[in-house]
């Protein structure tokens, strides 16, 4: 499993915990906030380490070649700047570097949380519209099919269940009535 924009890693270091016997990946472009855990995955299990999970510094557009083929699963929470353009746009080049990684059939699970008006600037800097289902529907449903993404499932995650999504993000977001979480969950094409 690969968590892109994985931020402090919590979100891949709890889920390697739970399956000792899958290999996790987190990735981000800023190594800053992954120092600490970093320095934890290295110690004796019985201290929090975990030999089944790795970090790399990497941004989407220079994904490491390694990396090729090797998900079966991916996610993308609570991205931002470039990678939230990146998926909130359907831009062709990124996806296909996301697919790059999966396996046939892989799923692909994206989560993006915004405040239409908190965030306005940055939407408009990254040319992101209002994030709807009607926008899913029109605009990412052919963009992902494009880049080797059947998405098969979308829709709006009630705040009630954000606290569902075990990651730093969500749980600073849990008091923001204003904000929207929506989802897709993509699965990637056999023979791309």
């Amino acid at each position: 499993m690969i968590d892109i924009g994985t931020g402090d890693g919590l979100f891949v270091y709890q889920s390697a915990r739970r399956n000792p016997n899958k290999f996790y990946i987190g990735v981000d472009a800023n190594a800053r906030p992954l120092e600490k855990i970093s320095e934890t995955i290295h110690r004796k299990p019985s201290k929090g380490g975990l030999p089944n999970l790795l970090f790399l510094q990497a941004a989407l557009e220079d994904l490491p070649d390694e990396l090729n083929g090797i998900a079966d699963e991916v996610h993308v929470h609570f991205p931002w700047g470039s990678l939230l353009g990146a998926v909130a746009t359907g831009e062709e080049a990124a996806l296909q570097n996301l697919r790059r990684v999966c396996t046939a059939g892989a799923l692909l699970e994206v989560v993006i949380g915004f405040d239409p008006q908190r965030d306005i600037a940055e939407l408009e800097r990254l040319r992101v519209p209002a994030l709807t289902v009607a926008y899913v529907d029109s605009v990412l449903v052919p963009g992902y099919e494009k880049a080797g993404f059947k998405i098969i499932e979308k829709g709006i995650i009630p705040q009630a269940e954000w606290s569902n999504i075990q990651t730093s993000w969500a749980k600073r977001l849990k008091g923001s009535p204003s904000r929207s979480l929506i989802y897709l969950i993509a699965r990637a094409h056999v023979g791309n």
